[in-house]
């Protein structure tokens, strides 16, 4: 009778302890079940104020701590999108005008589909003229408030030989490496708020407000503090300063036009 190796008997298993038989090949093991996802797995994609109703309603302190975490963690993320780039005036000589204004405004800016470039913000100044130290103060600010937009300082006649105290602070405002207006002697007329100026640079295309966290998705909590305070929709206080300063279109928003062709310049 012909033996048949591969059975599991009990004469088969006596031949193989007596090296006549090879041994049987171990029986593969059954895969384990995979785990189930945690917490931070399945509710990845949640937004903030998801997160906040699932912390809500959760089953045990533990689980609603997970969620809290999470919450937060998200929050501090959008923030730090909300606040890319540059966030402050950036000093220039001359000789970085092309490369830190023209060729600046070119680059699209990471995940840009309508490829729109860099707004930049030229501000020419000098030191002792008062509506030139205000308007300063406002840049600076701007620039904390507008991260996306690039704002970069430059003494006036630094920049454009023989320029007229008169003519100071000018601001130059590009995009795509074009010159998208010019704003001449701001403030020398009477004292600006720094939203009229804010709502000039939204109509002429250098600042482009970014979407903000919706209301629903604010950290609302006593300990909110902690995370960076937002400012309030740039979009709402264009609209209340551009009625107080009658702008209609971005083309039109020079302050002064006596002779401004005598400074036109191309660097």
């Amino acid at each position: 009778m012909a033996i048949n190796a591969s059975e599991d008997t009990e004469f088969n298993e006596a031949l193989r302890k007596h090296g006549i038989l090879p041994a049987l090949p171990p029986t593969p093991r059954t895969p384990s079940p995979p785990p189930a996802p945690t917490l931070e797995e399945k509710y990845a994609d949640y937004t903030a104020a998801q997160l906040r109703e699932l912390a809500a309603e959760a089953p045990d302190d533990e689980t609603e701590r997970i969620l809290e975490v999470m919450r937060r963690k998200k929050l501090q993320e959008t923030r730090k999108m909300e606040q890319a780039r540059f966030g402050r005036v950036y000093p220039i000589s001359r000789e970085d005008y092309t490369r830190e204004i023209t060729d600046a405004s070119q680059v699209n800016e990471e995940g840009d589909e309508q490829h729109r470039g860099t707004g930049v913000v030229v501000f020419l100044y000098k030191d002792g003229i008062p509506h030139s130290n205000r308007a300063a103060e406002h840049i600076r600010i701007l620039a904390q408030r507008h991260p996306h937009t690039k704002f970069v300082s430059i003494v006036g006649d630094k920049c454009i030989p023989n320029l007229p105290d008169a003519r100071l602070p000018m601001l130059i405002i590009y995009r795509k490496g074009e010159v998208l207006n010019q704003l001449v002697a701001w403030g020398a007329d009477r004292e600006r708020k720094i939203e009229e100026l804010e709502a000039v640079l939204i109509l002429a295309g250098g600042i482009i407000p970014q979407q903000r966290l919706p209301p629903s998705d604010r950290d609302s909590d006593d300990d909110a503090s902690d995370l960076e305070e937002e400012d309030d929709d740039p979009s709402s206080r264009m609209r209340s300063a551009a009625t107080s300063t009658n702008a209609k279109a971005p083309k039109n928003l020079r302050q002064k036009e006596d002779s401004d062709s005598d400074f036109e310049f191309d660097l």
